[in-house]
């Protein structure tokens, strides 16, 4: 598994396993084990998932020693306040059984996310976590952040994917050294349409592969991890199988064309997106 360094050397699995909307407990745990079957070591999930308990079952049971895997969760900013946040991330170690994490992002950039993100920097310094980063955080966000606190994020997770490629973000994040993860980097179903256009297909066929393995193999050559999520193990594999080809620079210069530099789902400057999670 290729990996990227992080601005503190943790090595990062550049391609992982994603648990979002895998809320049964059962197929949860058993997705794990599959995973990591197949050769998955990095595992994502978050307290907003409702399904850490799960990925710890799956993890204790996968047979996979822990200190070869890399467990990324996520701090909800309901519980952004310092004392909350303290309590809410020993909670997500409880749930998921586990004595650190490899990981831990701040969700959302709503909420007191100076006191929460503190409160990582400190559970950082006590060796409890080994990388703390951010998730939906925005251009003008990231730089406050790094501007007024002691630890640069290690990892900014976005949504990004063919249609939506975050390209002026990813250069922002390589200027603070923040890595560039993405989510949904299928978009989720959301832009199917991106898997049937002749830019991809076409690409797809001269190389043997299929329209979605094109799709992350172009984001990781672009230096940018992905967590593609499936609860089916042919797909899992599938979308592990992208190491073994390479788009050429003509090719990747066509699918860098298709971005629409506009995400579907997760854009923090978005009032509505915003009023809306005040309610969940």
């Amino acid at each position: 598994m290729e990996t990227l360094t992080l601005n503190n050397g943790v090595q990062m699995p550049i391609l992982g396993f994603g648990t979002y909307q895998i809320t049964d407990p059962a197929q949860c745990e058993q997705c794990i084990i599959t995973a990591t079957e197949l050769g998955y070591r990095l595992i994502d999930t978050a307290q907003a998932y409702g399904n850490e308990e799960a990925v710890g079952a799956g993890i204790r049971k996968c047979g996979i020693a822990r200190e070869e895997l890399f467990v990324t969760t996520k701090l909800w900013f309901r519980a952004y306040e310092a004392d909350a946040a303290r309590a809410s991330l020993q909670a997500s170690l409880d749930r998921l059984g586990v004595d650190y994490l490899d990981l831990v992002l701040l969700h959302w950039p709503f909420g007191n996310t100076y006191a929460a993100w503190r409160v990582l920097e400190e559970a950082y310094r006590e060796g409890r976590i080994r990388a703390i980063g951010v998730s939906n955080y925005a251009p003008s966000q990231l730089v406050d952040l790094v501007a007024f606190n002691e630890v640069v994020p290690a990892v900014n997770q976005i949504e990004t994917h063919l249609r939506a490629q975050q390209q002026e973000m990813h250069e922002l994040m390589a200027k603070y050294t923040v890595a560039h993860q993405a989510y949904a980097p299928l978009a989720q179903g959301l832009a199917n349409d991106m898997f049937e256009l002749p830019q991809v297909t076409e690409i797809a066929e001269a190389h043997g592969k299929s329209a979605r393995q094109v799709a992350l193999r172009f984001l990781v050559q672009c230096g940018i991890a992905v967590i593609p999520k499936s609860v089916h193990a042919g797909r899992m594999a599938e979308n592990m199988d992208i190491f073994d080809f390479a788009l050429g620079e003509e090719e990747m210069t066509q699918l860098a064309g298709l971005d629409t530099g506009r995400p579907l789902i997760g854009n923090p400057q978005d009032a509505g997106l915003a009023e809306f999670a005040m309610t969940w």
